[in-house]
């Protein structure tokens, strides 16, 4: 196996959310603290306006007091506006990025080792993980203002009493230590809980994407099963999280609650002793009652960087993925090239060694299930979607792992008869809207793969819009614009996997005649067991397990081979 990518651990992916942003979460984590001192001062402004405006029955005070609430008000308010606003911004920046950190590793050119990634899984870590990572930020938001209204309140309460800032001071450890001990459980059902979501977005995305299949088969009910048994698994994960993060808020609630208790009994004992004012008594109930909201604020803090923490380990393994290819560096040398493949095997399958001239047009016949095996195993080479696990495939001279995936996509495409259309316009599908490519070569390509005559059947012509996978089209129309899009790529090398199995035998003597011209003098590997394409090609060679059995012309074989004439004529 190739060595994993050089990205992050999960802590890594939670600073880099954190330091991406900083320009962002720093000012609003300043607003915040502003804005909880502001909060703090309230009750204090408030015991202040009995002891001097009302005990008094100053009205000056009385007025002094209230401007100087609605100054106070004016101030909080702003800086949670404009904390709020900044912290939205960084959440949805970090998320945004890590969003296209995953679509990037994903669209690696060296690929991903197979079956690392599902469909299903990708799209829940890209949205709900990256979304969750992304909401450390607002933790850091809250929890900044969390600790400034709990040392504003100590400060407060200690100026009225040194009693009540002592108990609240010491009384406070003890409860952030206990928050992220309970705190634990949370992370683990966390990542069970995102893992079985994934697990079923995986199965979905399966299903949906097979739905065809599933229905001709008749299998709907054993899908539908299967996938029931998947959402359950995900609903019971969720609510067992669910109910950690209840006995978890519950339990903190309880904590908190106890503690502002002791401190509220503490007050009115001093208030009634005379050793602190009726406004020093009602500033110090504000307070206390005040706290309750930063006690909340930390237990929701970490609640939240728990399930951060485990998305980040969603993710990091996803961009920690193996690759599927090495990363050559190289570049594919100019002019035309060959193709020579030498004892190369994948999987414990027989070595295959076979060689193709530059500009020569050759065909290849599967003869039986080893030698599909074998031919799937070299395209996947050729496409720079595996290495060769022994031997070498060699382009224009090169080993293909000393290139650049790149560098060799430019120049050789391998086209799969399955090849999927997406939704958009038939015209888009066809090539004809890449930036910068000639009219005249989109054009020659749709007419040699006979997709001009798919445009002239469907509604809209090249305007019409195709469903997702181009469902909206038969077998045959799908087939005939995936290899008119293969075609106008115009490439050194092309290599056509059994481009017309669902064409009509008069629409594909067409084909085969127009592509041959459209291709001729250009390297071109046709895997097939068609008699129009073969004939059009200068050379067969015919597979039996790892290795070429025969090899000749499409009439030689035809005249000399009776496997391959049963095969290929039946």
């Amino acid at each position: 196996m190739l060595p994993a990518l050089a990205e992050p651990g999960s802590s890594a992916v939670l600073r880099r959310a954190i330091t991406g942003q900083t320009r962002r979460v720093v000012p609003a984590a300043l607003f915040s603290m502003l804005h909880q001192a502001c909060e703090a001062a309230v009750p204090v402004l408030i015991g202040i306006g009995v002891d001097q405006a009302i005990a008094r029955q100053s009205p000056g005070a009385l007025i002094a007091t209230l401007v100087a609430l609605v100054v106070l008000f004016g101030v909080l308010t702003t800086a949670q506006r404009m904390g709020g606003r900044l912290v939205r911004r960084a959440t949805q920046g970090a998320a945004h990025e890590l969003r296209v950190r995953i679509s990037a590793r994903v669209l690696d050119s060296r690929g991903t080792a197979p079956g690392a990634v599902r469909s299903g899984e990708l799209l829940s870590t890209a949205t709900s993980d990256a979304q969750r990572v992304g909401l450390i930020n607002a933790s850091i938001w809250a929890g900044g203002g969390a600790l400034a209204a709990l040392v504003a309140g100590a400060v407060l309460v200690l100026r009225t009493s040194w009693l009540l800032g002592l108990v609240v001071v010491l009384g406070l450890l003890p409860v952030v230590v206990l928050t992220a001990l309970i705190s634990r459980p949370l992370v683990r059902r966390s990542a069970v809980e995102q893992h079985a979501a994934a697990a079923a977005a995986g199965t979905a995305s399966d299903l949906l994407s097979g739905l065809r299949v599933l229905k001709g088969l008749g299998a709907e009910t054993v899908a539908s099963a299967r996938y029931a048994a998947a959402s359950v698994v995900s609903r019971d994960a969720a609510v067992r999280a669910a109910v950690v993060a209840a006995a978890r808020t519950a339990t903190v609630t309880a904590l908190t609650g106890a503690f502002l208790a002791v401190v509220a009994c503490l007050g009115a004992y001093l208030a009634l002793s005379g050793k602190i004012s009726i406004g020093e008594f009602i500033s110090a109930m504000g307070l206390t009652q005040f706290l309750l909201g930063p006690f909340t604020w930390i237990a929701a803090v970490g609640a939240q960087v728990a399930r951060a923490r485990a998305s980040a380990t969603r993710i990091a393994n996803v961009l920690r993925v193996p690759a599927a290819v090495g990363a050559g560096s190289g570049s594919v040398p100019g002019g035309a090239l060959g193709i020579e493949v030498r004892g190369a095997a994948r999987d414990g399958r027989d070595p295959l060694s076979l060689s193709i001239a530059p500009g020569e047009r050759v065909g290849i016949v599967a003869q039986d299930a080893a030698a599909h095996a074998t031919v799937d195993a070299l395209l996947e080479c050729l496409a720079r979607e595996a290495d060769p696990d022994v031997g070498t495939v060699r382009l224009g001279g090169i080993d293909l792992t000393e290139l650049d995936p790149d560098s060799v996509r430019a120049r050789l495409l391998v086209a799969r008869h399955d090849a999927v259309l997406f939704t958009g316009t038939l015209a888009a599908n066809l090539g004809a809207e890449v930036p910068g490519r000639d009219r005249r070569t989109v054009g020659d390509a749709v007419h040699a793969a006979a997709a001009d005559q798919v445009a002239e059947v469907v509604r809209g012509g090249t305007a019409a819009v195709l469903t997702e996978r181009g469902r909206s089209l038969s077998g045959g129309q799908r087939q005939r614009v995936a290899l008119a899009r293969a075609l106008a790529e115009d490439t050194d090398v092309l290599v056509l996997d059994d481009p017309t199995s669902a064409v009509d035998s008069v629409t594909e003597a067409q084909i085969a005649e127009r592509v041959a011209r459209l291709r001729d003098g250009r390297t071109t590997l046709v895997v097939t067991t068609s008699p129009a394409l073969l004939a059009t090609t200068g050379r067969v060679l015919v597979l039996a397990g790892g290795r070429v059995r025969a090899e000749g012309t499409h009439a030689e074989l035809v005249s000399a081979d009776a496997a391959y004439r049963e095969l290929v004529l039946r």
